[in-house]
């Protein structure tokens, strides 16, 4: 693992959100504005772009946690930009805070961790059990 950025550095990821993120469950839509499960996801990638660049060929990021507040709603059509700022690299454990908006508004804010994994160990670890 290699740490090529230092701890407030940045990473902006952008998402035009569509009616695959409206809100759904089993019971049906909820509402068409994007849900919350969407934020996260977009969330999690904007921290992964620096996991990306701090892999080594023979390592995987694997997510550990997710902090998210939703704040306010967007609708289809509006683009979300997701920033996210790098908090702590502490040993292969990467930790960014975000924050989500549309335009000036605050859509949602919270925190992300990953942590980088030997690639060899990570399926080690994922793998199904026998009983």
């Amino acid at each position: 693992m290699k740490v090529p950025f230092q701890i407030g550095d940045a990473k902006v990821y952008q998402k035009l959100v569509t009616a695959a993120d409206f809100a759904r469950f089993e019971d049906g839509l909820v509402h068409a504005v994007c849900s919350t499960f969407s934020l996260a996801q977009a969330a999690e990638w904007a921290g992964r772009l620096f996991v990306l660049e701090m892999k080594e060929s023979d390592e995987e990021g694997i997510g550990t946690f997710l902090t998210i507040n939703h704040k306010s709603p967007a609708f289809e059509g509006e683009a979300i930009t997701i920033k996210a700022v790098l908090s702590e690299v502490t040993g292969n454990n990467v930790v960014c805070s975000f924050e989500a908006r549309v335009g000036d508004r605050l859509v949602a804010d919270g925190e992300t961790g990953q942590k980088i994994l030997k690639k060899e160990k990570l399926a080690k670890v994922l793998a199904p059990k026998i009983a």
